[in-house]
């Protein structure tokens, strides 16, 4: 089971190796506005399964929630730990 600081560094490695088949690679270099735009859609996604779909849907938007929140940060050279230090 992958935990959440897992994930970020493994999109972390992905990234400092820029390979032009990874698409979180694809998605960066699309910048800040591209990335937002997909953390809007899996929040509105994630609501809506959890309104109409049930825990195990609802848990795979979140996942993907927090997959494009974390490339979000990655973006705008945000780390965990300067997350971590606002919660």
């Amino acid at each position: 089971m992958k935990t959440f600081d897992d994930l970020y560094a493994e999109l972390v490695r992905k990234t400092a190796h820029g390979d032009p088949d990874s698409g979180t690679v694809r998605l960066l270099a699309q910048g800040v506005h591209a990335v937002g735009k997909k953390v809007v859609e899996e929040a509105a996604e994630s609501w809506m399964a959890a309104e109409h779909e049930g825990p195990d849907r609802t848990a795979e938007e979140i996942s993907q929630l927090l997959y494009h929140v974390q490339v979000l940060m990655i973006a705008s050279n945000v780390t965990l730990e300067d997350v971590y230090r606002r919660l």
